[in-house]
């Protein structure tokens, strides 16, 4: 099933290229990107993971898309749903999720982007909610989270069981989306 290409005002979330092998390797070398993951990932866990995410997309026609800024920057890093793979109070869930580039933060493509991949999870996938968490104390992350109007409850924070118990980056926010909310959200953040 071929995902389809998914188009905004400044970005084109697509399939994956082996020409965007080399720069997804540079931005999950880069101590800046991943801070808030358990470590960096050398070029081989970087080649995999964009493996996995380009078969998860021509399997379900959806995951995770690479992203470009035509006329700017051919790769930016990804955007897109996966289905977390640990048990947690929440799961099994939908989950949405970013990475890019450094050079490409404080733009607003992640916002713009997810927007997309929320509109098609929801108009087009009908899935009626989508959740993203992240580390506690990555503030750019949940900015996004709160821009996409996704809603957070501290009763709903959790230890990620895929890290020691007392890692410094264990205690994750929950953030969760129904559909009906990002109908209302969507159609007045449009106005």
């Amino acid at each position: 099933m071929e995902a389809p290409n998914l188009i905004t005002e400044r970005l084109r979330l697509r399939d994956w290229r082996d020409a965007d092998l080399e720069p997804f390797a540079a931005l999950n070398a880069d101590p800046s990107v991943m801070m808030f993951f358990p470590r960096p990932l050398d070029r081989a866990q970087s080649d995999a993971f964009a493996d996995r995410a380009r078969a998860k997309l021509a399997e379900r026609g959806f995951g995770l898309w690479a992203v470009e800024a035509p006329g700017v920057a051919p790769f930016l890093g990804f955007v897109g749903l996966a289905e977390p793979t640990f048990a947690a109070h929440f799961t099994p869930c939908m989950e949405i999720g970013w990475r890019l580039a450094r050079r490409h933060w404080g733009h607003g493509y992640a916002t713009e982007a997810a927007g997309a991949v929320l509109d098609h999870a929801f108009g087009v996938l009908g899935l009626p909610e989508i959740v993203s968490f992240t580390a506690h104390g990555n503030q750019r992350s949940r900015r996004v989270m709160e821009r996409l109007g996704m809603h957070y409850e501290s009763k709903d924070d959790f230890d990620h069981p895929n890290l020691p118990v007392g890692h410094a980056l264990s205690r994750h926010a929950l953030y969760r989306l129904e559909k009906r909310i990002w109908a209302s959200f969507s159609d007045s953040a449009s106005k």
